[in-house]
């Protein structure tokens, strides 16, 4: 298969991605002196910015794939609410997977970013669990929709969108219907997520999730992470990211590494959202495991050197791909 080809069949899938959504909000401005009321910068604004973020920077990934993005999760009714609607309708994404919880807030990262330096976050959510109603309400629209679906996404963010229960409702849908299912976790969830496909922590999930203490440079640990993970969850595939040591992938059978490529880094944020999205794709096409880490670690190094929460690039990704390992994905 040729990469033209590859990126091609990308645009027939169908990709259910559910967890926990959010807005990302940017105010950009310049920070020329220091505040006279404490020892903190003063930032003039110069212009603000509402993203979408969590899983729905997932679909935004998927959707800049080619392929086609189902978002699943909860929001507020409340004025970010009406703003996560407005976003979606921008960005051509459906809105019927998006359920309102009443006296909820709906979740925003706000950055305050002057001269490309990140210089603050603070974030305005609500953790709670959602009510067993709203998952009850999520769990029939997929339900409903899972015959059309090649591929399921979990996303999350230790939000409240996702509990033990609906998790795997969800899985064994997927697992009667042959359907692949790739985790990003965070830890509140993390053994949660028996029987999936593919599960995709980064370090310091895997550390706190399962109190492992690993040296991301020693191959050994991470293959034996890896089937600690498989044991624990019963999962088929494991892919652990690594930062600036690349990714490893792999199950009890096969076992690959992949380094990082060399970038000016401007910010690592959304960075996993890119590497889930590509990472689903390449699961509904059944790529090898190889394939998949290498295409997924590139994807997920090219939205590092651009500023803020953003979806890949395709067209500068399928260049980068046959610049570096044609050779190998064809």
């Amino acid at each position: 298969m040729n990469i033209d080809t590859l990126f091609e069949q990308f645009k027939d899938i169908n990709v259910l991605i559910i967890g926990d959504v959010m807005i990302d909000e940017y105010v950009w401005g310049n920070a020329t002196r220091i505040s006279p009321e404490a020892p903190v910068p003063v930032v003039s604004v110069e212009k603000r910015e509402m993203r979408l973020g969590g899983a729905a920077n997932v679909a935004l990934n998927v959707k800049s794939m080619g392929a086609t993005a189902i978002l699943c999760g909860f929001i507020g009714n409340d004025y970010y609410g009406t703003q996560f609607y407005d976003l979606l309708k921008k960005e051509n994404l459906t809105s019927e997977g998006i359920f309102e919880v009443e006296n909820r807030k709906t979740t925003v990262k706000t950055r305050i970013i002057a001269h490309h330096q990140h210089l603050l976050r603070i974030d305005a959510e609500q953790t709670d669990i959602v009510p067993l109603s709203a998952h009850q309400q999520l769990f029939e629209l997929i339900q409903n929709t899972i015959h059309n679906i090649d591929v399921i996404i979990f996303e999350d963010y230790d939000k409240g969108a996702l509990e033990p229960h609906f998790i795997e409702q969800v899985t064994q849908l997927a697992k009667s219907r042959q359907i692949p299912v790739v985790v990003d976790p965070k830890f509140r969830n993390f053994t949660a997520y028996k029987e999936c496909t593919l599960f995709k922590p980064n370090l310091k999930e895997l550390k706190e999730g399962l109190h492992l203490n690993i040296n991301p440079q020693n191959l050994t640990q991470l293959k034996e992470a890896i089937h600690i993970v498989q044991d624990t969850l019963s999962c088929e595939n494991v892919m652990i990211t690594l930062s600036e040591h690349g990714v490893v992938i792999g199950n009890k059978n096969a076992f690959f590494h992949i380094p990082a490529h060399v970038r000016k880094i401007a910010d690592v944020s959304g960075a996993g959202d890119t590497v889930v999205s590509v990472i689903a794709l390449c699961m509904a096409l059944k790529l090898p495991l190889q394939e998949i880490a290498e295409l997924s670690n590139l994807a997920g190094g090219l939205v590092c050197e651009e500023v803020g929460v953003i979806p890949v690039n395709v067209e500068k990704l399928k260049k980068e791909v046959q610049k570096l390992f044609y050779h190998n994905i064809k």
